[in-house]
């Protein structure tokens, strides 16, 4: 397994992984048959890598059955955070189950596979307001300046996936990619550095369309940004290199101490990461 090429500072969080199982079924609604890629393999990953934490988010292949990424969070403990995906009309009782397993917030998947709509944020936010978490959202990059009014208006943090997962990534100075920005200029809102060769035209092994977009992001907003290896790369074939992803990010940071801000000190205050 090759190796990062880059100093890796102690308690880096990995912040966007997904585990699968074969022991849990697919949900009517999957898109794709995932590997099986359980959290005995990512640990295997994560200690080639250098970190330390991690954060499992729901894949959408099981739509709202948690199980299998609550096992993967049970799995490391303190170690870990989960996001998992949740209908608007979920409990207060199963928010509190939730939140003792490790849940710090929901995804909202407006792409292929995805359960939500847009006219559930408003309900989901005010459900999991109480318990201090996040949504974690996912759409189309290009649709940023029409969402920017309600996602400014749901009153709660925000995590963005993938440089805003631009389907065809812009110039950082095209409006939709500035409406990003203003929502980051607001507070509250974070940007995972995550997964260029989702949405990359110039492809590895530097996505220098994509990278532009992340150089602006940790330039402008680094106190706003995150990122995640989005482990074991679905639907990518062949898989990237988690290492070589990672080597990526120095040549994204524009100060030294960003390094640490990014893996460390961000997701530790956002995820709630004991010192």
């Amino acid at each position: 397994m090759s190796l990062p090429s880059l100093a890796v500072p102690p308690g880096a969080c990995d912040c966007h992984m997904h585990a699968y199982d074969a022991a849990y079924p697919l949900a009517p609604t999957a898109t794709f048959v995932p590997p099986h890629a359980p959290m005995g393999d990512y640990l295997a990953v994560q200690q080639a890598l250098g970190l330390s934490r991690v954060v499992v988010v729901q894949p959408t292949a099981y739509g709202f059955d948690n199980r299998c990424t609550l096992a993967a969070v049970a799995a490391l403990g303190q170690r870990a955070r989960g996001v998992a995906m949740l209908p608007a009309t979920v409990s207060q009782a199963e928010l509190q189950h939730l939140h003792a397993a490790g849940i710090r917030g929901v995804r909202v998947m407006m792409l292929a596979g995805g359960l939500a709509s847009w006219d559930d944020l408003p309900t989901l936010a005010d459900q999991v307001r109480p318990w201090g978490w996040h949504l974690n959202v996912q759409f189309d990059g290009s649709e940023f300046e029409q969402r920017l009014p309600l996602l400014r208006g749901l009153n709660l943090p925000l995590v963005i996936d993938h440089q805003g997962k631009f389907l065809l990534p812009p110039t950082p100075q095209e409006p939709a990619f500035q409406a990003l920005c203003t929502l980051l200029e607001a507070g509250g809102t974070w940007v995972k550095l995550s997964a260029p060769y989702e949405t990359s035209r110039t492809g590895a092994p530097h996505y220098e369309d994509v990278a532009e977009l992340a150089r602006y992001l940790a330039r402008h907003y680094p106190e706003r940004c995150l990122w995640a290896s989005n482990w074991p790369h679905p639907n990518q074939h062949p898989a990237p290199s988690s290492a070589a992803l990672l080597s990526l990010l120095p040549g994204w940071l524009s100060r030294p101490g960003d390094l640490q801000r990014i893996l460390v000190d961000n997701p530790a205050a956002l995820y709630g990461f004991e010192a």
